[in-house]
C-alpha cells in the first residue's frame, strides 16, 4: 500500500502549510510547472518524488525530470504528463500514449483546475490536482492525496491550502 500526495503548478512556491499533508504519505508526485529544481529538492528531503517538467520549467528541471512518466505503483499503471488534457479532450501526445497502452491512472496538470474524472471510454481515472502555487488564475491552492492498494485507488482527498496570494 502506498499513500500518495499529488500536486502541480507550484511555480517555484511551496506553501508552508503543504508540508503537514506529506507526513502520512509514502511518495510525492508533481505534475509539472515546478518553477525551479529547488522545488523537487525540497520535496525529496521529505519523501521520494516522481515528477515531470511543465511548460514553464527551464533546463534545470528538464535535465532531471522527463516530459512524461510511465510507471507502476503497486499494481496500478500510472501515466503522468503536464499538458495532457482530460477525458474527451486529451492533448494529442497524451491520447497517443493512452491509446497505445491504457493506464489505469492518468495524471496531468497545467490547467490549474482541480479535476477528478473517470473516463468511461478508456476505463481510467484522470486526476488533475489543480495548482499549489501562487501564480495563475486559480483562486484556491489545492493538492490531492490518495492511496494505492494493489490495483485499487482509494481514499482520495482534495486539500485546499487557502487563497492564492
Amino acid at each position: 500500500m502506498q499513500r500518495i500526495a499529488l500536486l502541480s503548478d507550484t511555480h517555484n512556491y511551496l506553501d508552508p502549510k503543504i508540508f503537514k499533508y506529506f507526513e502520512t504519505c509514502d511518495q510525492i508526485w508533481h505534475a509539472g510547472d515546478l518553477g525551479t529544481i529547488s522545488i523537487t529538492g525540497e520535496l525529496s528531503k521529505i519523501k521520494p518524488v516522481i515528477a515531470v517538467y511543465g511548460n514553464i520549467d527551464g533546463q534545470d528541471v528538464r535535465r532531471v525530470h522527463p516530459k512524461d512518466q510511465r510507471f507502476m505503483c503497486e499494481k496500478v499503471d500510472v501515466f503522468m504528463t503536464h499538458i495532457g488534457g482530460y477525458p474527451n479532450n486529451y492533448s494529442p501526445d497524451a491520447l497517443k500514449e493512452i491509446e497505445l497502452k491504457r493506464p489505469k491512472l492518468f495524471i496531468s496538470g497545467h490547467s490549474h483546475i482541480l479535476k477528478v474524472q473517470f473516463d468511461q471510454k478508456y476505463q481510467l481515472l484522470h486526476i488533475n490536482p489543480g495548482a499549489a502555487g501562487n501564480y495563475g488564475f486559480h483562486t484556491v491552492k489545492t493538492l490531492v492525496r490518495f492511496t494505492i492498494d494493489a490495483d485499487k485507488i482509494l481514499d482520495l482527498e482534495v486539500i485546499e491550502l487557502g487563497k492564492r496570494i
